[in-house]
């Protein structure tokens, strides 16, 4: 038992590696190993926890604030809520006496308990939204691409939690598909979450949004345009309840994503389907009838 309290050591960990982007992936790849002795169920979610991460760092979005290549303050606030999430669960349930200090932690602290997909997406979003919340301000901040996809990696990681969570409400009738589509521990999820296809390797990005808009005309549009969008109220309401945080109904008005965004700039989020998207629309619309796990 350490002789430090949790937050000092939380403290102490996150401040170790707040400028050094490498030693902030490998700080959260430590918080998923595993004490001798104890279960090891929870280690295959480490890839899903990293590999997004690994994205952040190819763009240069948590380098230090000084420098040639300066990151950026909402992507490094955001990440550092993960880790101190992440990390104070660990303390508690490995380290340290205590009560966890937020919704976050407690989420975690039951992923630890019992890994399971559900419980890690709970537990992830459950941080990802609060800090969404939080740092609002940082975000209005960023230019206009970087804010239209910070509200597009909401929206599927939203949906990506449905999938495991809410299988109805993400594929209708396709909804035993879902549960291994949506699964972090196989791999699948980087389809869902991938923006690299689209998205420049370097930061910041400008203010031009739609050179983005029409190259994602493969899956990415399918996904977006033509499963996704038709059911985004539905799937904010899921999700608001679904993690505990009310306030993230907030985040969308009338079928727009509304994260440091003006409702005046709607048109961007609502491009002409593609005929793959028409597709998929017609074969998979928004169920009718209760959408519950």
């Amino acid at each position: 038992m350490s002789h430090t309290s949790t937050a000092e050591h939380v403290d102490a960990q996150v401040a170790g590696v707040r400028d050094d982007p490498i030693a902030r992936l490998a700080l959260l790849r430590r918080l998923y190993e595993i004490p001798v002795g104890q279960d090891r169920a929870r280690l295959p979610f480490r890839r899903a926890a990293s590999a997004f991460m690994g994205w952040q760092l190819r763009r240069g979005l948590l380098n230090p604030l000084t420098g040639p290549r300066p990151g950026s303050p909402w992507w490094r606030a955001v990440n550092e809520a993960l880790l101190r999430d992440t990390c104070e669960a660990h303390s508690l349930a490995f380290d340290h006496n205590g009560q966890p200090s937020g919704p976050g932690v407690r989420a975690t602290l039951d992923f630890i308990t019992r890994p399971t997909a559900r419980n890690w997406y709970r537990a992830h979003n459950t941080t990802i939204v609060n800090a969404y919340l939080t740092n609002e301000k940082l975000a209005y901040a960023e230019g206009r691409v970087e804010r239209f996809f910070i509200n597009l990696v909401l929206v599927r990681v939203l949906y990506t939690h449905a999938l495991v969570a809410a299988p109805r409400l993400a594929l209708n009738w396709l909804a035993p598909l879902a549960r291994p589509l949506g699964d972090p521990r196989l791999g699948m999820t980087g389809l869902f979450l991938s923006l690299s296809r689209v998205l420049p390797a370097y930061y910041p990005l400008g203010d031009d949004v739609h050179p983005y808009v029409d190259a994602e005309n493969g899956f990415g549009h399918m996904l977006d345009v033509g499963v996704i969008l038709p059911r985004l109220r539905q799937l904010y309401e899921w999700s608001a309840g679904e993690l505990g945080q009310p306030a993230l109904r907030e985040l969308l008005i009338d079928r727009t994503p509304s994260y440091a965004w003006g409702l005046e700039d709607a048109e961007v989020w609502h491009p002409r389907p593609l005929r793959l998207a028409r597709v998929a629309r017609w074969m998979i619309p928004v169920p009718s009838r209760s959408w519950k796990a």
